[in-house]
């Protein structure tokens, strides 16, 4: 069983900042440590505060790449409120809900969200995260 949040609290103590955001989706998308999606090789080190890169074949890459927070200027923390603001709703959540709790400058932005958040928790694969995003598979 997953240990996710049930409370707000828990869910604040939980993902407190960005770095606590990064880690968690790192574990999420290599919970057996990094592999580089490019070669599989197993050793990379960070370069900066987001990126991995392949000690084998120099490909650079981030737990965000292929998601829905890829190319995202928002910070992960405010996402990770999004996620838990839609998933805890009883009788579902709105766009101008998610606008007023998260102080979303305006209502596009919201909707976006909220759709691109919907699409990621219907997808057919088990995971949000795929193994390769769709900008680095080779056909």
């Amino acid at each position: 069983m997953e240990d996710y949040p049930r409370t707000i609290e828990e869910f604040e103590a939980r993902f407190s900042s960005e770095e606590t955001c990064r880690e968690y989706l790192f574990q999420l998308r290599w919970p057996e440590g990094f592999r580089c999606p490019r070669c599989s090789h197993g050793k990379g080190w960070a370069v900066g505060a987001t990126l991995w890169q392949c000690c084998q074949c120099d490909h650079q890459t981030s737990a965000t790449a292929g998601t829905v927070f890829q190319d995202t200027r928002k910070p992960l923390k405010m996402w990770f409120r999004a996620m838990w603001y839609v998933t805890s709703q009883k009788n579902g959540a709105s766009a101008l809900g998610l606008q007023r709790v998260l102080g979303l400058g305006s209502y596009q932005t919201a909707w976006a969200w909220l759709h691109k958040l919907r699409r990621a928790m219907v997808r057919q694969s088990p995971f949000i995260f795929s193994q390769t995003p769709p900008a680095e598979r080779v056909a």
